[in-house]
């Protein structure tokens, strides 16, 4: 039987890391998905299967990878020990990152479909009236992809919130550092601790719930 505070503890880790990382993917992928709606250039497609390449990584796989950018042998992960006096590795940091990794594919598509799906004669009409392109972007666009923004943003907290494989390589399964729900469900099961498994389980699957329901009724 666990306190209440080692109970809690990968729970409020869970909801800092997929927070912290929707704010990071919200400002990331909608600035990407304005920038590259409606544009055509060369090296388009092969920029944007980057963009969505997390979504069909095996998890392993890109944990492996940012082991490789951020590890002490790259020059990012040399440079980040350089200034920070310590590597990136098993950190909250290393969480963040990856939840912000995995999420971004979600918020950029579907904004940039959102987008796609604006009627182009009002923001020309706008910019008509002598709006700037960022006050059209935000005070015309966006509120009229409003649904597109936010299921992209639900579905970006989900998945950040449920990350595992990935966040157990890169940042590790330090209890009250790196142990978010899903990996302390991991934990708890391999130490026939069913009852703790359970209620972590009951809480994410509680949220996930309650997030898609919103999803369903304001953007069906």
């Amino acid at each position: 039987m666990m306190d209440n505070v080692s109970f809690w503890d990968p729970i409020v880790l869970s909801l800092q890391t997929a927070c912290t990382a929707l704010v990071i993917v919200f400002i990331a992928g909608t600035a990407a998905a304005r920038l590259m709606a409606r544009r055509t250039f060369a090296g388009k497609t092969l920029l944007e299967t980057i963009f969505l390449l997390p979504t069909v990584l095996p998890p392993t796989v890109t944990g492996f990878l940012l082991i490789i950018i951020f590890g002490s042998h790259s020059l990012v992960g040399r440079l980040i020990e350089a200034l920070f006096q310590q590597s990136l590795l098993f950190t909250w940091l290393a969480a963040v990152i990856t939840a912000t990794v995995v999420a971004f594919p979600f918020m950029y598509q579907s904004v940039k479909t959102g987008l796609l799906l604006v009627d182009e004669n009002i923001e020309h009409a706008a910019r008509t009236d002598g709006a700037k392109e960022w006050q059209v972007f935000l005070f015309i666009s966006l509120p009229l992809c409003f649904r597109s923004v936010l299921s992209g943003t639900i579905l970006s907290f989900t998945r950040a919130l449920g990350e595992f494989g990935a966040t157990f390589m890169f940042a590790g399964n330090l209890p009250g550092v790196t142990q978010t729900v899903p990996i302390a469900i991991f934990t708890a099961m391999e130490a026939g601790r069913m009852q703790a498994a359970w209620t972590w389980v009951g809480s994410i699957v509680l949220l996930s719930f309650i997030l898609l329901f919103v999803l369903r009724k304001y953007t069906a």
